[in-house]
């Protein structure tokens, strides 16, 4: 008998909640061979042009923590300056998509998507940055290694200094 379609992002929450539930666990698993493949295959963007430098400098940090907490600001950010610069990018639409497949609900917008990920986050209790002991004083620093990481140059455009320093203060 064939399996039941139904959504995986429940996975995450349910394998924190009970390392045990390993329909959860292959869930998971299943979403890490994905992404991985995702990753090899596409180009990467702002959030790991930051996760490379911040790992470098807070040996501490642990990478996908440092992703976690920087995607919902990455977003937001891309998003405004998409918005501003390039309002006919085909990315708005795109991010538009992401939204209704990350929150599972067909009319969730970008402002939508960013919520329910910094609420996941928070659920997860994932650390904000300065817990690895990133502070204001490093950031202008971190902007610069980060601005000239190969990742950075998948992000849909470029993100001007303030921008970039705007999402690392706001994941801190």
């Amino acid at each position: 008998m064939p399996r039941r379609h139904r959504p995986r992002r429940a996975g995450l929450p349910r394998a924190f909640a009970d390392g045990r539930d390993l329909e959860a666990r292959g869930d998971m698993a299943l979403a890490s061979l994905l992404g991985g493949l995702a990753l090899a295959n596409a180009a990467l963007g702002a959030v790991h042009g930051f996760a490379g430098p911040i790992g470098g400098a807070f040996p501490g940090a642990p990478h996908g923590a440092v992703c976690a907490r920087l995607l919902p600001e990455v977003l937001r950010i891309n998003a405004r300056a998409l918005k501003a610069r390039e309002p006919e990018s085909p990315v708005l639409a795109r991010l538009d998509e992401v939204a209704r497949l990350v929150t599972g609900d067909p009319t969730a917008t970008l402002d939508d998507a960013i919520d329910h990920l910094r609420a996941l986050v928070g659920s997860l209790q994932i650390r904000p940055l300065a817990a690895f002991g990133l502070r204001p004083a490093d950031l202008p620093d971190l902007v610069d290694r980060s601005r000239r990481a190969s990742s950075m140059k998948g992000n849909p455009l470029d993100l001007t200094d303030a921008e970039l320093h705007e999402a690392l203060a706001a994941a801190l």
